[in-house]
């Protein structure tokens, strides 16, 4: 994927996400200049190339109270947020036709913003579940009260899945996946520096002030809060760190039911994927088998008692956000404001219309595509994906250290790549999920099951290579190894305060064909997709020594990136990051090579002193444009497979000898790399 947060829709109208005053629009009849605008001159771009790239840009848009962080992303958020609330305000009104989409939509927004019949209800709506848990009388009944919730979207111990068999993507797999924790990875439970210590403390305070809003008395509650965190550090030391959960062939154990007995002894998992609704499940890709061992034998040997006060808890914590507002504000504080630094809440509108994009995502896609994503910017982002492609067969042709036969492989693959660009050519049918107003947790209690049988019915089924993971009003981008393809929504593509049409070549050359369609094509030749051929196998289709040269750069960029500290001593995790700063490197280059071949760069000419190149290469930093706080700075150095956005354009520029041409960059400056620790892949 692109980034955790990126590019936003591509509207057919203006958008009016707060662009600088400096800025003239378009009907004052001067093209705004978005590049020229943000950029900091009192910086150096050799220096940093990121700040002078955006840093007037920055320095005019704080991080509001309500968010951790702030960016390109989130001002057009905000604009998609605007279409998304009047479409649901007009269904909400409309007295549409029971079952359709329209009304469900009208339903979910009318008791979604319904705080007070939300705080009327305080924690009504999950009471069932937590009395389902309750009423355990022995050990044996934990499996079947795990198999009812982990439909409901609740993280209740072990993470079943179906997704394309890594080895034969023309068949649905069942996967099982490490799961079952309240923090957001195993580190949190085991780092030693004091800010997570901090939250460590912080998070036993959430889980018991949590237990006390469900009414357990201060002791007892601190007693449950003792006992979820002691069972999620079991689970935490059996799972793996970010690094190792992105080696394929290390997370893929394919065995039979007879098998995952064997390796968990005490189970019965004939019974309990019945229970799950896989009845028919006769194999399973185990991912993490050290993981399934722990939650066996913590099956066997901890009391009820504790197994009462975790999936109480993950009950809890999973429907938060729906409930009273005691609930909702003590999930903020710990999940908003400890983990991320969040100062003020969002306002309930918005919450909600996340919620309903979960829900409902397709069916707002439909509307949304409609009415914002016109057919010529279809048309123009579809060339610019044809553009890209070609320049990367070339740079595959061109690279000295990939053998002759290989490359032929190589294009094959490349030119096998699906992309997909805009919206569906299928949307998922929701005709068999209720939405009423009786309360937003049960309407989202419905579209979590609705979801998971939505995934579930797949195994057995042949695969529907048309169905997208993202929804087209999705600011995000991805590839997908198991079928070839590159998926890129309409939201990959938008620029706030700026009409497609007065976007010029460089500008969008660098912020959609580098960092959006070359990135997302280099992932299928990254350290992770490159394991996958063309038809979406894990199958090893390089010469071992074209793959000893490729692992050589690959860890060129792992130790560049390790060497990055971010606030006080933390760094980037150049292994768990490699994948997407290959592909930032990667769009870089085949994004520069294919713009050349535009009228601009041939042309030469220069907009407000910049020249194309110049141009392109900030139209790059245009799409990291985003500042962050420093807690959820930190909680993305643990979490997260993507580098800080800052890292994200300096990291990669200061590979590239164009760059260096383009602004000039000398030794001495912060950027400058000697040719010979420059990372050079594509």
């Amino acid at each position: 994927m692109k980034k955790p947060l990126l590019l936003l829709p591509l509207l057919a109208i203006a958008v009016t996400g707060c662009p600088s005053n400096s800025l003239k629009t378009a009907n004052s009849g001067t093209k705004p200049d978005l590049l020229h605008a943000a950029l900091d001159t009192t910086v150096a771009p050799g220096d940093d190339f990121f700040t002078y790239a955006n840093g007037t840009w920055l320095k005019n848009h704080p991080i509001p109270a309500s968010e951790s962080r702030w960016g390109i992303g989130q001002e057009v958020q905000n604009e998609v947020y605007a279409r998304l609330r009047q479409t649901s305000i007009e269904a909400a009104a409309a007295n549409a036709a029971a079952g359709s989409n329209q009304q469900k939509i009208g339903d979910f927004w009318a008791v979604g913003l319904d705080s007070a019949k939300a705080d009327k209800l305080g924690y009504e709506p999950i009471k069932s579940e937590l009395d389902r848990i309750a009423a355990m009388k022995t050990g044996a009944e934990v499996p079947g009260v795990i198999a009812h919730e982990i439909p409901l979207g609740v993280n209740a111990l072990i993470g079943p899945r179906v997704s394309q068999d890594d080895k034969n993507s023309d068949k649905m797999a069942l996967y099982l996946r490490q799961a079952g924790l309240g923090l957001p990875n195993r580190d949190y439970y085991f780092n030693t520096d004091s800010r997570t210590k901090n939250i460590r403390a912080e998070y036993l305070k959430h889980v018991a002030n949590t237990f006390k809003l469900l009414g357990q008395d201060s002791s007892t509650a601190q007693t449950s809060a003792a006992q979820v965190m002691a069972l999620e550090t079991t689970l935490a030391k059996s799972s793996r760190k970010l690094e190792a959960l992105r080696d394929p062939y290390a997370n893929y154990h394919k065995m039979s039911i007879a098998q995952l007995d064997k390796l968990t002894p005490g189970i019965n998992w004939k019974t309990w994927l019945g229970q799950l609704d896989f009845q028919q499940a006769d194999t399973v890709i185990v991912g993490q088998p050290e993981f399934y061992q722990t939650v066996g034998q913590l099956l066997k040997s901890k009391p009820l008692a504790d197994w009462k006060a975790y999936l109480a808890w993950q009950v809890a914590r999973e429907y938060s956000p729906t409930l009273s507002r005691p609930f909702v504000d003590e999930n903020f504080h710990f999940y908003g404001t400890v983990l991320r630094g969040a100062k003020a809440i969002r306002p309930r509108w918005k919450r909600v219309l996340d919620m309903q994009e979960n829900a409902l995502g397709e069916a707002l896609g439909q509307l949304f595509v409609k009415e914002y994503f016109k057919p010529e910017a279809k048309a123009r982002y579809d060339t610019l994906v044809k553009n890209v492609v070609a320049a990367f067969a070339e740079h595959i042709q061109n690279v000295d250290w990939m053998s002759a036969p290989t490359k032929v492989v190589a294009l094959d693959k490349l030119h096998k790549i699906t992309p997909k660009v805009g919206y569906p050519t299928k949307w998922k049918n929701y005709a068999d999920l209720t939405i009423d107003q009786s309360s937003l947790a049960a309407n989202v209690m419905r579209a979590n099951r609705w979801q998971y049988n939505f995934q579930r019915n797949k195994l057995g089924k042949p695969v529907d290579r048309t169905e997208w993971r993202m929804t087209p009003q999705t600011y995000n981008a991805y590839y997908s190894g198991s079928n070839n393809e590159i998926v890129l929504p309409a939201a990959a593509f938008a620029i706030p305060g700026l009409l497609d049409a007065d976007a010029d070549d460089a500008l969008v050359y660098g912020y959609a064909g580098a960092s959006t369609i070359g990135h997302e094509l280099t992932h299928g030749f990254d350290d992770h997709g490159s394991q996958y051929d063309a038809h979406g196998n894990l199958h090893e289709w390089w010469s071992k020594a074209d793959r000893q040269r490729f692992t050589q750069r690959v860890n060129g960029i792992v130790k560049q990136f390790n060497s990055y500290t971010l606030l006080d001593s933390l760094h980037i995790n150049g292994k768990a990051t490699a994948g997407e700063n290959i592909a930032d490197l990667g769009g870089i280059v085949i994004g520069l090579d294919a713009f050349k071949k535009t009228r601009q760069y041939k042309e030469g000419k220069k907009i407000n002193g910049l020249t194309p190149t110049q141009r392109y290469f900030l139209g790059y930093a245009l799409g990291w444009q985003m500042h962050t706080r420093d807690e959820s700075l930190a909680s993305q150095l643990l979490t997260d497979v993507h580098s800080p956005a800052q890292y994200r354009v300096n990291g990669p520029m200061a590979d590239v000898p164009a760059f260096y041409e383009a602004f000039g960059v000398k030794p001495g400056q912060k950027l400058y790399r000697p040719d010979s620790t420059r990372v050079v892949i594509w």
